[in-house]
């Protein structure tokens, strides 16, 4: 009787995953890392929601157990399961009907139907595709023994639906048959409209797009996109988990009304980095080893890539600058960039430059000023290097450079701070907020005070200071670790919740 009355309790929560089918940025790890998270509490009972970005998915199963006609033979469920999996990772049909249908499903007053995805068959494939490019193998049974729905239309075609609708004269987005969920968490504005008894969650990661348009890819239908679902959102009455009470007041500068459902949860940090003991030796194994395939087959031809190493111009304990970010604009690579060609000419000929990430939007400003340090050996770009690899090079760093204009919340700050690294970050507002004491700050629009900044903590002679700011991130990366973070959306998911159901 008590298990039965404890079950009843549970909150049951349904998480977008499709920013987990990405790689390796900021929103895909997280939505990796609150999944395992909110999995481990008991009082909740979670499910992923599997969707393509431009792809309609195949049927899955009933969304309530057997159909009307009664249970599918077991040879044909495994058939349905096996065909999503092969439409998310060799997509054949294509979305040219899926606006078409979602809008006649609308007008009808129908509503999206959320298929069953069963993993107990699936686990490798739930793993690989959703999890592993962040979490360690020990969280395999965490997060392969739940169950996930399917949402059969594509997101893009949810939000075109929207758009057009919307210059129509009123934006109708579709209805998703959310009736089996109390909360719908997703990690960005949602193109649709859950069930009257689901409250929608939205985990806003920053408002980019619309302060900063000039910056984000594809600007006209990225922008158009965030403005309308975060708009719909609000309109229907969405609560808002912000990664940073920066990203908080960027939405209520945009969105005031939504002050009373909007509050601040931090991201998490990976439990995969912590500090270590190790020697910088691998470094050099490292980097030859994960170079940027696009870049070194784009921009480098093979006998000069192996004569890099043969040469030793990398050292086998470099000293170097360290800077984990996709590469794009607003990341401000290039002032660090000249920053980092200031100090090799004022005293640190040796100073290397590392920078992880994979190639974004309009990149490629930066990576012709990167190519001929490429080629010289001083300057490296990474990628798809993995977290006890990561862990390895901030902690053997001079100092992990966050230089961006603008962030909704810059994990690889805290991520170095855990891994016994120095922070030099841009004095914006999330990085005072996130960073608290634990980082040298600069003017990101400054090259001359970016360099004064990393000499004050890089040179030879800044053993002091960089020993201070170890140890100040050793304490202040404890607040975002998830024995931290947890306990608050615990808290807020129970509110939100018990709110809906009154």
């Amino acid at each position: 009787m008590d298990t039965l009355v404890t079950a009843k309790k549970r909150v049951k929560v349904l998480l977008e995953m499709r920013p987990a089918l990405e790689k390796h940025a900021g929103i895909p790890q997280q939505t990796r890392l609150l999944f395992r998270g909110l999995s481990l509490l008991e009082e909740l009972s979670i499910e992923g929601l599997i969707q393509s970005g431009s792809h309609a998915l195949g049927r899955g199963l009933p969304p309530a157990g057997p159909g009307p006609l009664g249970r599918l033979p077991r040879h044909k469920e495994i058939d349905r399961l096996a065909r999503v999996v092969i439409m998310l990772e060799q997509p054949f049909r294509r979305s040219h009907l899926s606006v078409p249908l979602l809008a006649l499903r609308r007008l009808l007053g129908g509503s999206e139907d959320l298929r069953r995805f069963e993993s107990r068959h699936f686990r490798d494939f739930i793993w690989r595709r959703l999890f592993s490019k962040t979490l360690p193998a020990d969280d395999f049974d965490v997060v392969t023994a739940a169950d996930f729905r399917i949402a059969r239309a594509p997101w893009t075609a949810m939000h075109v639906h929207g758009l057009i609708s919307r210059y129509m004269g009123h934006a109708l987005f579709p209805k998703l048959d959310t009736s089996a969920f109390d909360v719908m968490i997703s990690e960005t504005p949602y193109p649709a409209i859950v069930a009257k008894r689901t409250r929608l969650v939205v985990r806003y990661h920053d408002a980019i797009p619309m302060l900063m348009p000039h910056t984000i890819s594809k600007r006209r239908y990225h922008q158009a996109f965030h403005y309308a679902a975060l708009r719909c959102n609000v309109e229907n009455g969405a609560w808002f988990a912000c990664v940073s009470e920066a990203t908080r007041k960027d939405l209520l500068a945009v969105f005031p009304q939504a002050e009373p459902r909007a509050v601040t949860i931090h991201n998490i940090v990976s439990h995969d980095y912590f500090p270590e003991s190790s020697s910088s030796d691998r470094v050099r194994e490292i980097v030859r080893t994960r170079l940027n395939p696009r870049i070194a087959h784009a921009h480098l031809d093979p006998s000069l890539k192996s004569r890099l190493f043969e040469e030793s111009t990398l050292g086998n304990a470099p000293q170097y600058l360290l800077m984990v970010s996709t590469i794009e604009p607003r990341k401000n690579h290039l002032a660090l960039l000249s920053a980092w060609e200031r100090l090799r000419g004022q005293g640190f000929p040796a100073l290397k430059l590392f920078v992880v990430g994979s190639l974004g939007w309009h990149h490629r400003p930066i990576v012709q000023k990167l190519i001929p340090w490429l080629e010289r050996g001083e300057a490296f770009v990474l990628e798809d290097v993995p977290s006890p690899e990561l862990r390895m090079l901030y902690k053997h760093a001079r100092a992990t450079i966050c230089p961006s204009v603008a962030e909704g919340f810059d994990l690889s700050g805290v991520e170095a701070m855990r891994s016994g690294g120095a922070v030099v970050a841009s004095d914006i507002a999330v990085h005072r907020e996130v960073y608290a004491d634990a980082a040298e700050f600069f003017n990101p629009y400054s090259i001359e005070d970016l360099t004064h900044c990393i000499s004050r903590v890089a040179a030879p002679d800044s053993t002091a200071r960089r020993d201070d700011l170890v140890s100040r991130g050793a304490s202040v990366s404890l607040r975002y670790l998830d024995t931290a973070i947890l306990p608050v959306w615990q808290s807020f998911l129970a509110k939100a919740a018990a709110e809906v159901a009154r």
